[in-house]
């Protein structure tokens, strides 16, 4: 869809095209209706930014924890979002021997334990070794440093996943 016609959207067709650019938190797209319109798609993408900068923290670990664990039970039941799905089956995450599956599974653990929501990288360009050197890297950090590096990773997320969906 062209950028013009999105920005000619109600808010609720608005909210229903591009809600889902946000895992799972359609309200980043409905704080950002209002800022229409917009000049490009980066445009966009700062104001969906600004969204989530503008709420508290307790919204922003809503956001954090909206994410799904990597590799974890919603990718094995089949229940990613179709974005989140292509994401990590890009990264190869669908096809871990049962030893690197394990592996991120004890990391998932530990970074969960430690930090209180999921970990969250934008996959893309990343293969598992590089997913799983990015974990140990970030196991490291202390909590605020890695909530901003984790709310850095859904924002770089979020620019990636409307590519297919918005022409210039």
């Amino acid at each position: 869809m062209r950028l013009a016609t999105i920005n000619a959207l109600d808010r609720d067709a608005f909210v229903a095209l591009l809600g889902g650019i946000f895992e799972h938190s359609p309200w980043v797209a409905a704080a950002s209706w209002q800022a229409r319109p917009f000049a490009s798609v980066d445009a966009l993408h700062a104001a969906m930014v600004a969204a989530v900068d503008r709420q508290g923290e307790a919204r922003q670990l809503e956001l954090l924890r909206a994410h799904p664990v990597l590799a974890g039970k919603a990718a094995i039941r089949g229940e990613l979002t179709d974005d989140s799905a292509q994401e990590q089956a890009g990264a190869g995450l669908d096809r871990c021997s049962p030893e690197e599956f394990a592996r991120l599974q004890a990391l998932n653990a530990a970074y969960n334990a430690k930090f209180g929501f999921p970990f969250i990288v934008a996959v893309k360009g990343l293969d598992r070794a590089g997913i799983v050197q990015q974990f140990a890297t970030r196991l490291e950090h202390d909590p605020a440093t890695e909530f901003r590096q984790a709310l850095a990773q859904v924002a770089k997320i979020a620019r990636l996943r409307p590519t297919g969906l918005i022409e210039p």
